[in-house]
């Protein structure tokens, strides 16, 4: 006898959903090994397709690859930081940054070679992209502050704390991811708000906003 199920229809994927597909498979693997311990072979397997086909699609192999999962992640990343302008400004960070800690917290222990550029496969392109994501965020930041042209010192404590976020984000995945993300994010928050304290005793343009800023909490 013959079965009389019939036999689901093969669909080809386009370009752009093969890729997606291919750069969807390399990200859940770098999400939990870095990029050494991954083969085009692993990628493969995980998409369910041929090596050959890998490389048709990424030619460039295995840094190719990688530079473009890199900036799948990046682009993730940068909409971290692009909340509505609605609301007091320290709840819109908080939201922001429940946003960036899923993500480390989704990508876990890859989050150091896919993002921080700490992987033998790294190039200035790869320093490029993650430089990006931080300018952006920085950016975004300085937008919620209504900073329309923001003097060195605030760019530059916002670029220290969003370092400062990347910095505990990986102390947080040495430390078994404690403490509870609800409360990385309320201790984050409130180091933004003492950096931008601190900035504002020595110069003026912080301290006009931090004035500005007092009763929108």
């Amino acid at each position: 006898m013959t079965s009389s199920a019939p036999t689901p229809a093969y669909r080809r994927l386009s370009v752009e959903e093969r890729r997606s597909q291919l750069l969807d498979a390399a990200l859940g693997l770098f999400a939990h090994r870095v990029p050494e311990d991954v083969s085009l072979d692993d990628v493969a397997e995980a998409a369910g397709v041929s090596r050959p086909l890998v490389y048709r699609y990424f030619p460039g192999g295995k840094q190719q690859l990688y530079e473009a999962a890199l900036r799948s992640a990046a682009d993730e990343l940068r909409h971290c930081f692009d909340e509505p302008h609605e609301g007091p400004l320290l709840s819109r960070l908080g939201r922001a940054l429940d946003r960036y800690l899923a993500f480390v917290d989704q990508h876990d222990a890859g989050f150091s070679a896919l993002l921080q550029g700490g992987s033998v496969v790294g190039t200035s392109r790869t320093t490029a992209i993650v430089d990006g994501v931080r300018r952006a965020a920085a950016e975004h930041i300085l937008r919620h502050l209504d900073a329309t042209d923001p003097g060195p010192r605030l760019r530059m404590t916002v670029r220290v704390w969003i370092t400062a976020v990347e910095a505990a984000s990986l102390i947080w995945l040495d430390e078994g991811k404690q403490p509870p993300l609800d409360e990385l994010r309320d201790w984050l928050v409130d180091q933004f708000a003492a950096v931008l304290t601190a900035t504002a005793a020595r110069d003026p343009q912080t301290a006009a906003l931090v004035h500005a800023l007092a009763g929108d909490v």
